[in-house]
């Protein structure tokens, strides 16, 4: 099933950063902090464990205003690209890579990585890596053939997508396409990770709903078969907390891991 989304110019005017961290990832309060961001870290530090996927350069594509989704990736990559559509979530991550005051305080999720790690004393050193890590914060469109247009970026060897697709597309076949224009932008070879909600229609940003792409397994199986990929790993789980379904309607999230064709 496939829900209209929010227009391009309602999801700019209400996408607020401050209300979507306070909505889902302040500490003890946030809806996605606990069951969204552990699936989240178990799933990248599983794929970025010792043997498993690594590299020179990682993409992360709609990074929004948040630094956790790349906490695991700052150890086995060298060169690390944020990037998002929002001139306001950019500024955003820029405040954080300066350390300014008033940035977006993640302390509780890269303790949380850090633990998974076996570490959590040196959390410190872990947000200093990826600062020291992030090379560029560019803006992105997911709906053109290069996102990044007008710069053309060398291939990467990864490329990562958290809570991002299901805003733009406005079905699976344009799904389809923004995965067939990754592979522009990966060498041959390279991964692309994608964590994402399945059956969602909405979430909320303060008190401005946004609307989403509904996607469900099946859609995703075809889309990066269709796209070209070879698909590694596909994890759907059930969400368990369903007590705030007024605020995102999710019922399940997926984790994809494909890799373009050598």
């Amino acid at each position: 099933m496939e829900t209209p989304c929010t227009t391009l110019q309602t999801y700019i005017d209400a996408f607020n950063p401050l209300e979507y961290y306070n909505t889902f990832y302040a500490p003890v309060e946030g809806k996605l902090t606990g069951e969204w961001t552990d699936f989240v870290f178990r799933n990248l530090h599983e794929t970025f464990s010792p043997g498993g996927v690594r590299g020179d350069t990682l993409i992360d594509f709609g990074s929004g205003p948040t630094i956790y989704q790349v906490l695991t990736a700052c150890d086995v990559f060298n060169n690390i690209i944020l990037s998002d559509l929002l001139e306001q979530n950019r500024a955003e991550l820029q405040k954080w890579l300066r350390k300014d005051p008033d940035a977006l305080d993640w302390t509780h999720m890269i303790k949380c990585v850090c633990e998974l790690e076996g570490n959590r004393e040196n959390y410190e050193e872990k947000a200093e890596k990826l600062r020291s890590k992030v090379k560029q914060v560019l803006k992105c469109d997911a709906l053109k053939s290069n996102p990044y247009d007008p710069i053309v970026l060398p291939p990467a060897d990864c490329l990562l997508t958290c809570l991002c697709l299901e805003n733009p597309c406005k079905d699976m076949e344009s799904y389809c396409n923004v995965l067939k224009n990754f592979k522009n932008l990966l060498n041959p070879g390279g991964h692309l990770l994608v964590l994402s909600m399945v059956n969602a229609t909405f979430y909320y940003v303060g008190n401005k709903r946004i609307t989403v792409l509904t996607v469900s397994q099946n859609d995703l199986e075809m889309a990066f078969k269709k796209a070209g990929y070879e698909i590694k790993k596909l994890i759907v789980t059930p969400r368990i907390d369903v007590s705030r379904k007024d605020i995102f309607d999710a019922g399940s999230r997926y984790f994809v891991h494909a890799c373009k064709p050598k």
